[in-house]
């Protein structure tokens, strides 16, 4: 099943997402259609509150990224499930990339983070890991683990920028966008 996306003014995007346990009810099918969501809308990395879920819950797939982008080429094998995610360290010097997101459509703007990060998760077995992340596989983590942790993207710019982006942001949260994949947004 294809989920909507919720877009930026869904008050599930800033809430804190839970953790959750073996037991959560349909827990197979909903990584299974976060996928098949992810996929439809071109993404590379969803998590559970951008398909209203107030979840600790991320999918990543960077396998479709063309091989020749060099700076992509290292996400060629990356495909993960992360149950109950939490940041353990981010470090290094922090770096500048332009991001784009699914639940804030057609907007890519310039964020920085650390090149390093360290996460403690649950695969779909409910293994624990306690691993560490580089260069783009940890960009596309830190904007997963913000989805989970109730922050969007924007948060991170310059308040400057954000007051530029105000009228396109309202704009979305209206569903005043255009977009290929499904959206959900406020009802007034």
């Amino acid at each position: 099943m294809i989920y909507p996306i919720y877009v930026y003014g869904m008050p599930v995007l800033r809430k804190e997402g839970q953790d959750i346990d073996e037991d959560y009810e349909g827990l197979e099918a909903l990584i299974a259609d976060m996928y098949e969501t992810m996929y439809q809308a071109d993404g590379i990395g969803l998590a559970a509150p951008q398909v209203g879920k107030s979840i600790r819950l991320i999918v990543i797939d960077g396998t479709q990224v063309e091989e020749d982008d060099e700076e992509r080429s290292e996400l060629h094998d990356f495909k993960k499930i992360m149950i109950n995610p939490h940041i353990i360290e981010e470090e290094g010097e922090e770096w500048e990339f332009n991001e784009g997101c699914l639940s804030i459509p057609n907007i890519r703007e310039d964020v920085k983070r650390k090149p390093i990060l360290r996460l403690e998760y649950l695969d779909e077995n409910f293994d624990f890991h306690d691993e560490e992340f580089s260069g783009m596989k940890a960009r596309i983590l830190q904007h997963e683990m913000d989805h989970v942790n109730g922050i969007l993207f924007t948060d991170r710019i310059s308040p400057i920028r954000k007051r530029l982006l105000n009228a396109s942001l309202k704009a979305i949260s209206k569903g005043n966008t255009d977009v290929k994949y499904k959206i959900r947004f406020p009802k007034k």
